[in-house]
């Protein structure tokens, strides 16, 4: 017999860096509406959250460069990148 557990019974993984990361640039995508809010079910742009998130983002490349493995850059270079271009559309208003 299999147990069920609630999610709230689940640990929350923690101390990961490309999970730390992914999650920051999770919320990111839903600042930019491109992702629906997980608690309002409804999507919305908020350009200023954008913007701090990936500034955050940026900021966690430049103060671990040089410390981090090889998938773990990439990951976070294409996060920065994808986000980046999404934000400079949305700012251009196309």
């Amino acid at each position: 017999m299999a147990l069920e557990r609630k999610a709230s019974e689940v640990p929350l993984p923690g101390g990961n860096f490309r999970l730390f990361t992914t999650r920051l640039a999770f919320q990111a995508m839903i600042s930019l509406g491109m992702l629906e809010n997980p608690l309002t079910s409804s999507r919305r742009v908020d350009l200023d959250s954008a913007r701090m998130l990936v500034d955050d983002l940026k900021m966690l490349r430049d103060k671990t460069r040089g410390n981090l493995d090889e998938d773990e850059d990439a990951q976070l270079e294409k996060s920065i990148r994808d986000l980046d271009y999404a934000l400079a559309k949305l700012a251009q208003g196309s």
